[in-house]
């Protein structure tokens, strides 16, 4: 054989095929292979009524030693032997591809030269093949087998290790995977020979995942096996193995499936162009308030690991009463992690890289599971992953929902459910799962329990129409859940202990009567579909921006419609339909109206309003559900249109599925120049005013409608405090979650104001309850930046404090300390003209 040609047979053979091959990798072994190929050819001749006819393939591996010479003496005692030869010495994983490729019987006996299983062995391999298994593997470790002669102590438990190693990470439920006494059937192993790609010890575990992978049965079969002098084979040689599959698993990812991830990250990133533009200075419009919120959750976070405070909760927000950031989402499964980049970059730059990355990273999964789960093809897998990822629900929370557009775990999580339904590996399996939830809590509660419900829907649709794999799933699937459930709960008990229970926990969240969908938006266009977006049409049937949960627009609905019917007689796609019609029948809420109409009639939603947990949800993100399993059904038509030999039909099947997608395809989102953060703040000539237990009061206090002042917070590298603010928190004695803290009556008034610009008379009582709620906040000075309404808010808080404001680096300022305070002293800014 060339360094780069095929092999060299001494011997030319015809092309017959015989009912046996046996396949010899020698390297230098000269002593040991004379004895082995006359034990091998004479137990054949002797047993030719039941083994049939028969040859040998010796493939000398590059030997330096004779072992050349002893084949070809072999061979030319009996030309049923052949020697195949390599210029230089490449590994048994080499040799024995040379080997099966160069065999030609119905099956193929690979055996070392070392003949540590005697080939007598060969009958209990046979009649397992005889069973219709495709491979049955001589095995040291199934029960029955006989180890006349062990190696050394600390060999023998090394190559145990290494061998639970290989088992486990590589071809989990085979327990000696090593062993190089192999039966295959002929064909089969000469496909899985030629597809192989390792040329060491490895080889053995890449033909047995291409078996599983094929679905051909693999059987192990115990055999006798003693221990040769002179093995070539060390304990080193399993973490070799390990190596090689590593390798081989990265070169082996198919260059389609780096391709799809490159391009979801091109998408995510084109989706969020405009912030990458100036990343520290751009803002997202239509996230409102909530991009303040979030970059500030991310300072908060890295500020409470940096000083090795809990992530749980601070009085940064929210003072005196603080915050409880487990009750809120702040994401510590990547808001921790990143902590070093917050740090380094800011808060700014760690959230776009979180929601960047964490959108790709999701389609990326999205993808894996279709192409495991769902297809094969590749181009259908992405179509459906894209749609999976980027639906116009996605990109509306796209916005300001981190929590609802990084859902990388939840396709591992249903992966791994799915692997317990089949009973393989139910322990590992289960504790895999457990951590995986634990993981997803930290990311998002939420998401977990909309994508748990979207989980039932699709299991108990499947299991109506599979019940043979219901029933199959019976046992194995409640107690992985049970491992799973035991190793989730210790890990996740306090923090959520104390999101419920800890200080500032409250009930439920307090949303509006109904959010559920209106039926017209389920047909409806997205603001941000690049095509047909209308930003009136879509914001009449939701309640901002951010909360546009359905839209997916009618063609797409019409077109699912079409998969259901034309592939109705497959069982995924009727549990996919079920699933996306359920999803988007409970998102109406407990009660919708009927279309054109005044009737309403209740919604299905209404048994689940009031349970625990699901009466926090906003039950029109539960049409988020409806985007994987469209996805999916998506998937399975474009897989069935790629293999229409009907050019006509394949036209018009893919003209529609265009249609049905070019109308959704999402518009870059719209960012702009953020407010500039006053110079008071970003000077620091704030630190004057206000002491260190003190807070700096923005006039009005921060709420959900006007949060830049956590922006001016985390510019200043969280060195004040601030009552009020944006997030969840408790109300009234019934502790009901509202966003923001408890009202008190002069943050309501100044809110009113900024609102209204309509000020009640400010007398003795104002003042005086002014006074007490700036106790309370232990306020060092009231801080007014230019706004609508400014002089009717100036014009008040003067009245409140008994003296007129300051214009200061940008701002009103109002020190509430005596006259005394160094600040009174200080030269002041000329205040604007107006």
């Amino acid at each position: 054989m060339s360094e780069t040609g095929t092999a060299h047979v001494e011997e030319d053979m015809p092309a017959v095929t015989v009912d046996l091959s046996v396949v010899v990798p020698a390297y230098n072994e000269e002593e040991r292979l004379g004895p082995t190929l006359d034990a091998i050819a004479g137990y054949l001749r002797d047993n030719e009524s039941r083994v049939g006819t028969w040859e040998v393939v010796v493939v000398d591996d590059g030997s330096t030693d004779g072992t050349r010479d002893v084949a070809t003496a072999a061979s030319a005692r009996d030309r049923r032997v052949q020697l195949v030869t390599s210029p230089r010495n490449r590994g048994k994983g080499h040799a024995l591809r040379l080997g099966v490729l160069a065999s030609s019987g119905r099956r193929v006996l690979v055996t070392d030269a070392d003949l540590a299983a005697p080939i007598e062995q060969l009958e209990a391999l046979d009649k397992a093949l005889a069973e219709g298994y495709s491979a049955a593997l001589g095995s040291r470790s199934a029960p029955g087998a006989t180890i006349e002669r062990h190696q050394g102590p600390v060999r023998e438990l090394l190559g145990r290790a290494g061998s639970v190693l290989i088992r486990r990470v590589a071809v989990p439920g085979v327990r000696d995977t090593q062993c190089g006494f192999k039966l295959f059937d002929g064909d089969r192993a000469r496909e899985a020979f030629a597809a192989s790609r390792l040329t060491g010890w490895g080889i053995d575990v890449e033909i047995l995942q291409h078996f599983r992978r094929s679905g051909w049965p693999v059987t192990e079969v115990p055999v006798r096996w003693a221990h040769q002098p002179g093995s070539k084979v060390r304990p080193l040689d399993y973490a070799r193995v390990l190596a090689e599959l590593t390798a081989l698993k990265l070169r082996s990812a198919r260059r389609a499936d780096l391709l799809a991830a490159a391009a979801f990250l091109l998408m995510a990133v084109g989706l969020y162009a405009g912030r990458w533009a100036d990343p520290n200075h751009r803002y997202l419009p239509d996230s409102m308030q909530d991009q303040n919120q979030w970059e500030w959750f991310f300072a908060v976070t890295a500020d409470n690991v940096a000083h090795l405070r809990t992530p749980l909760f601070t009085t940064l927000q929210g003072f005196p009463d603080g915050v409880n950031l487990m009750a809120n989402t702040v994401m510590l499964g990547l808001s921790v992690p990143f902590t070093p980049v917050t740090l380094a970059f800011g808060p700014a730059i760690s959230l776009a890289l979180v929601m960047t990355l964490g959108l790709a990273a999701t389609a990326t999964a999205w993808y894996a599971l279709i192409v495991r789960r769902v297809v094969r093809h590749r181009g259908a897998a992405f179509t459906g992953a894209a749609l999976a990822a980027f639906a116009p629900p996605m990109v509306s929370h796209a916005n300001a929902h981190p929590n609802f557009v990084v859902l990388f775990m939840i396709p591992l999580i249903i992966e791994r459910a799915l692997r317990l339904c089949t009973g393989a590996r139910v322990v590992r399996d289960g504790v895999v799962l457990g951590l995986m939830a634990a993981y997803q809590i930290f990311l998002g509660e939420e998401p977990l329990l909309l994508a748990s419900l979207g989980m039932v829907l699709f299991a108990g649709a499947y299991a109506a129409v599979r019940p043979e794999v219901a029933k199959a799933a019976v046992r194995p699937l409640p107690k992985g859940l049970a491992i799973a459930a035991a190793v989730c709960l210790p890990l996740v008990a306090l923090p959520l202990y104390w999101q419920f229970f800890g200080p500032q926990s409250y009930t439920k969240v307090l949303h509006a009567e109904n959010m559920g969908n209106s039926p017209r938006s389920l047909l409806s266009f997205a603001e941000r579909s690049l095509v047909v977006g209308d930003a009136t049409s879509a914001g009449a049937l939701s309640p901002n921006p951010t909360e546009q949960n359905a839209f997916y627009g009618w063609p797409l609905a019409l077109l699912a419609f079409a998969i259901v019917v034309r592939l109705w007689e497959q069982a995924l796609v009727k549990a996919l339909a079920f699933t996306a019609a359920t999803g988007a029948l409970l998102s109406l809420g407990p009660r919708f109206r009927i279309p054109l109409t005044n009737m309403t009639v209740p919604g299905p939603w209404a048994l689940l309003a009031h349970q625990p947990l699901f009466e926090s949800v906003i039950e029109g993100r539960v049409a988020m559900v409806c985007a994987p399993a469209l996805g999916m059904l998506l998937a399975v038509a474009v897989e069935r249109l790629a293999r229409e030999p009907r050019i006509g039909r394949q036209f018009v099947g893919l003209t529609a599925v265009a249609t049905a997608l070019v109308p959704i395809l999402p518009a870059p989102l719209k960012a702009v120049e953020r407010p500039t953060v006053p110079a008071f703040i970003a000077d620091g000539m704030w630190k004057t005013y206000v002491g260190k237990d003190e807070t700096l009061v923005p006039i009005p206090l921060p709420d959900s409608g006007n949060a830049e002042a956590l922006h001016w917070q985390t510019a200043a590298g969280l060195e004040f405090r601030l009552p009020g603010g944006y997030f969840n928190g408790p109300y009234g004695s019934e502790r009901v979650g509202i966003y923001g803290a408890s009202p008190r009556y002069t943050s309501s008034m100044l809110r009113d104001i900024s609102f209204t610009g309509v000020a009640p008379l400010i007398g003795k009582n104002w003042r005086a309850q002014a006074r007490a709620d700036f106790a309370y906040w232990k306020a060092g000075a009231l801080v007014l930046s230019p706004q609508q309404y400014q002089d009717r808010l100036r014009e008040t808080v003067d009245k409140l404090v008994g003296r007129p404001g300051k214009w200061v680096g940008g701002v009103w300022v109002w020190d509430l300390h005596d006259e005394s305070h160094p600040a009174s002293a200080r030269t002041t800014l000329p205040a604007p003209h107006r």
